[in-house]
């Protein structure tokens, strides 16, 4: 139990700006096991997230509760998954060949494409959000606890989305130095599966409310699947910015595909 804390505390540490204890450290062997934990930080930066929303809205408007609560996820997470994406955007956008892709993702200032991108993500997630919680028929006898679910289904199944792509897929870079490189190095049954039930156990709660809902994995993981493919095609795997973009990504589209069922059922 005490080995098991530490690693879910190395993964709060790397994935978080929360505090941790300070015998806590980036240990490649602990950070390696992290991965099972991943979703389970997005329970938590979710429920911040919800939390948030919910003591806004006591105050202030939809709207101005739901771009605090985009801004706690961030400071919480310290922009690690939104930095991810707007390299991803660079990289992507402005290289033709692997070695350039891969030079401009690790380049920290941020260009034409990272800005546009992160724009349009901020604005869809927004929306998505706002169209979910500001209408009682979106969600099956709206309530505190049907929100905080919905939130914490987001962050947990686009987290577990993302860490699978370690599990299927190679680490593009061959320099040592690179933070989520000991992610990468192995993997056991134990962080498949441990990924596996913290991603899907909040959705499979959700559920109860409305069973259709766990339909939204289909479009959630039909991107990934797609993300996976592009990144394997251009650099060969993935790497950090990739598994922070896939994240992104699939929250968002978590979002449209719950609203998208609740259309049709």
């Amino acid at each position: 139990m005490k080995k098991q804390l530490h690693i879910f505390f190395t993964a709060l540490m790397f994935y978080t700006r929360i505090p941790c204890p300070k015998n806590i450290d980036h240990n490649s062997e602990y950070l390696n096991k992290a991965s099972r934990y991943f979703p389970l930080i997005g329970w938590i930066v979710g429920g911040i997230c919800f939390g948030i929303y919910y003591l806004s809205s006591i105050v202030f408007s939809v709207e101005i509760a739901l771009i605090l609560s985009i801004i706690a996820g961030i400071l919480t997470t310290g922009a690690f998954h939104e930095d991810g994406f707007a390299d991803v955007c660079d990289g992507f956008g402005g290289g033709w060949t692997k070695e350039k892709i891969l030079m401009i993702m690790k380049d920290s200032a941020i260009g034409a494409y990272g800005a546009i991108g992160l724009v349009l993500l901020f604005l869809l997630k927004f929306e998505a959000v706002f169209s979910l919680v500001s209408k009682s028929e979106i969600i099956n006898l709206q309530s505190a606890v049907c929100n905080l679910l919905l939130f914490i289904s987001a962050h947990s199944i686009s987290r577990l989305a993302a860490i699978s792509i370690v599990f299927t897929h190679q680490y593009s870079r061959e320099d040592a130095s690179s933070k989520s490189k000991p992610i990468a190095q192995n993997f056991t049954w134990k962080e498949v599966i441990g990924a596996a039930f913290f991603g899907l156990l909040p959705l499979v709660v959700l559920s109860f409310f409305q069973w259709q809902l766990v339909l939204a994995l289909i479009p959630v993981f039909i991107a990934r699947f797609f993300l996976a493919r592009y990144f394997q095609k251009w650099i060969d795997g993935y790497t950090g910015d990739c598994l922070g973009a896939t994240q992104q990504v699939c929250e968002v589209i978590f979002y449209l595909s719950i609203i998208g069922i609740w259309k049709f059922i």
